[in-house]
C-alpha cells in the first residue's frame, strides 16, 4: 500500500500505518533524546515516591507519638486526685476533670457551662469572689480556702490555686478536699 492508497480519514489505519512507519524507522537522536527524558521523568518520579512513602511514614510515627501523649496526658488530667476546673470570666465551667466533678457531686458533663460560684457555700463566697477577683487583677497565681456547698448543704472543705491564661479567656483551677484535715 503506497501513500495514495491509505485513507486519511480512517483513524485506526492510519494510525497503524503511524507505529509501523515508527517500528521500521532508525531511532533519530530527537528520538534518543526523548527517550532519555522519559527514563529521566520516570526516575524523577520513583524518587519523588520513595520521598513521599518516607514521609508516611515519618507522619505515621509522629501520630501515635502524639496519640501516646494524648492518652498520658488525658489519664493524667481526668485521673487526678486533684480536681481541675477552667473557668471563664464570668465564672462558667468550660473544663474540668473527674474529680472535680465528684467534688461537686455531679455528673462531669452535666457540669459544663454552669457557674462555679453556684457551688460555694454561702459563708465562702465572699472570700471566693475575692479570690477570683485577684486571679484576674494580679496575673500571677492565687489560693484560698473554701467550703464547696449548696442548698445548704456542705460538700467538702477545699484549698485552690488558681491562675489566669495568658489572653486572659479562662481561669485555670486546681482545687484539693481538704475536709479531712480541717475536720470538715
Amino acid at each position: 500500500m503506497t501513500n495514495e492508497e491509505i485513507d486519511f480519514t480512517n483513524a485506526k489505519m492510519l494510525r497503524q500505518k503511524a507505529e509501523k512507519h515508527l517500528i521500521d524507522k532508525p531511532k533519530t537522536e530527537y528520538a534518543l533524546s526523548m527517550e532519555a527524558d522519559a527514563n529521566k521523568l520516570l526516575h524523577e518520579l520513583q524518587v519523588h515516591q520513595i520521598e513521599l512513602e518516607m514521609q508516611n511514614e515519618e507522619l505515621q510515627q509522629a501520630y501515635e507519638t502524639a496519640e501516646e501523649a494524648l492518652k498520658k496526658y488525658t489519664m493524667l488530667y481526668d485521673l487526678s486526685p486533684m480536681g481541675y476546673f477552667s473557668l471563664t470570666p464570668e465564672g462558667a465551667i468550660s473544663d474540668l476533670n473527674f474529680t472535680g466533678a465528684d467534688m461537686l457531686g455531679e455528673r462531669r458533663f452535666s457540669l459544663i457551662n454552669s457557674n462555679f460560684k453556684l457551688f460555694i457555700s454561702d459563708d465562702s463566697k465572699p472570700v471566693f469572689n475575692n479570690f477570683f477577683t485577684k486571679v484576674y487583677t494580679s496575673n500571677a497565681k492565687e489560693s484560698c480556702e473554701v467550703l464547696l456547698g449548696y442548698n445548704n448543704k456542705t460538700l467538702c472543705r477545699v484549698y485552690m490555686e488558681g491562675v489566669v491564661t495568658e489572653d486572659e479567656q479562662q481561669c485555670l483551677l486546681s482545687v484539693v478536699d481538704i475536709s479531712k484535715f480541717s475536720g470538715v
